[in-house]
């Protein structure tokens, strides 16, 4: 089966493997492992382990269709990061996309990349064994349209495009290693729809593992009603007035600095590195000059603030519903980031929006974002549970002609 990728991410990104078209070889059972996926509706575990919930756009409907009246494809998205390997199918809608499938799992691919420049064997076993199931999961689904990269893990490593032709040659799938800027493009058009219009400016970040994307939005130049199409959700990348990727990210800032134990003398050596990283890019721009006077807020589409999204909101279980589009305060957020400062690693571990997967890393990227509310004072902060996959997803829809998408009558704009 052969999958199309889509050509120019966010209306005029150069990205690689421009030309390619995206290829997945039906795996063998072997390398099907069904009993790992985490698909749309399944619960957010004890243990951690986030799986993919609550994705589904609104009650079962039909697809979207264009003028010649056949049934909407079926798009893919692959994110593999230094951290997770996450997966998302949909079929475009009215109301933007439906949700058809999903997976994600902590992978690791980065693990030991800041000390030793080099993806180790062991994370690309694991990581292979994920993207098995991600293969078997788009010929299952009849998935016609992809895009598949990876990010900050392949970028860095020294092996990192000798890992692109591994996986090409063992699973059939072909992986673009995506630019920062690309990634930061497609982070915004993801979730265009949650940025509050009534602002002036906004700072959407991406905490990663292995890097930590910064765009600042104005605000006046918004063209169009991002909540109202995907087309014109990509209007909000007209709007980014200065971007930059920090070479820091969850897991080399805990490998640099500890993870597992950390006091708040620990923690404030890793806010001062982060600050440091961000100060060029401050210099640059006089960010904090410039929204003094104005109404601005933070969008956070990462695993950190979705974590204490979900800790704030006391949540039994991680609820994707619950979290995604939700505002804290930023006083909110560092009480909780108190809170974990206080407990023991095991404790960290017995929370259940955090588990073992997370619990060596949920203090690191608090720290990251504590370092960006030191940088850029604000009082609120909202998160999102979407970003780059629903970005990709975005730009090859309205690509291909799913542009026109009318507001639901009366209604409240499903979660997409």
């Amino acid at each position: 089966m052969k999958l199309p990728r889509d050509t120019n991410p966010a209306g005029n990104a150069e990205v690689a493997g421009d030309s390619g078209r995206g290829r997945v070889r039906q795996p063998s059972r072997q390398q099907a492992q069904p009993g790992h996926s985490r698909t749309a509706g399944d619960a957010h575990h004890g243990n951690g382990r986030r799986k993919e919930t609550g994705r589904k756009d609104a009650r079962p409907e039909g697809g979207a269709k264009r003028g010649g009246g056949d049934q909407a494809p079926i798009y893919a998205a692959l994110d593999l990061g230094t951290n997770n390997c996450r997966l998302l199918i949909a079929r475009p809608t009215r109301r933007g996309f439906q949700v058809v499938d999903a997976f994600s799992r902590i992978i690791r691919l980065g693990e030991g990349v800041a000390q030793s420049g080099r993806l180790s064997e062991a994370a690309i076993e694991r990581t292979l064994d994920a993207l098995k199931v991600c293969a078997q999961k788009m010929v299952r689904n009849q998935v016609t349209r992809s895009r598949l990269v990876a990010t900050e893990a392949c970028r860095a490593a020294s092996n990192g495009a000798a890992f692109i032709s591994q996986v090409k040659r063992d699973i059939g799938m072909d992986l673009e290693i995506l630019s920062r800027e690309a990634e930061a493009q497609l982070a915004v058009a993801g979730c265009a729809s949650l940025i509050d219009e009534a602002c002036d400016h906004a700072l959407v970040f991406d905490i990663g593992g292995g890097s930590s994307e910064l765009i600042w939005l104005d605000i006046a130049k918004r063209r169009a009603n991002w909540d109202n199409s995907l087309v014109e959700r990509l209007d909000a990348t007209d709007c980014i007035s200065a971007w930059t990727s920090l070479p820091v990210g969850v897991v080399s800032l805990a490998e640099r600095f500890g993870g597992r134990h950390v006091g708040p003398d620990d923690f404030e050596d890793m806010v001062r590195w982060v600050s440091s990283l961000l100060k060029p890019f401050e210099e640059e721009h006089n960010f904090a000059e410039r929204i003094a006077e104005g109404r601005v807020h933070f969008l956070g589409t990462s695993g950190t603030v979705t974590t204490v999204a979900g800790i704030q909101l006391r949540l039994p279980r991680y609820d994707r519903r619950r979290v995604d589009g939700c505002w804290l305060a930023c006083t909110d957020v560092r009480k909780v980031t108190n809170n974990l400062l206080d407990q023991t690693y095991e404790q960290r571990v017995a929370e259940p929006c955090i588990g073992r997967d997370r619990a060596d890393l949920v203090l690191a990227g608090c720290a990251i974002l504590e370092a960006l509310m030191r940088a850029w004072p604000t009082k609120r902060l909202r998160v999102a549970d979407r970003g780059l996959r629903e970005g990709m997803l975005a730009t090859m829809m309205a690509a291909d002609g799913f542009r026109t998408l009318p507001p639901q009558p009366g209604g409240r704009r499903p979660r997409s």
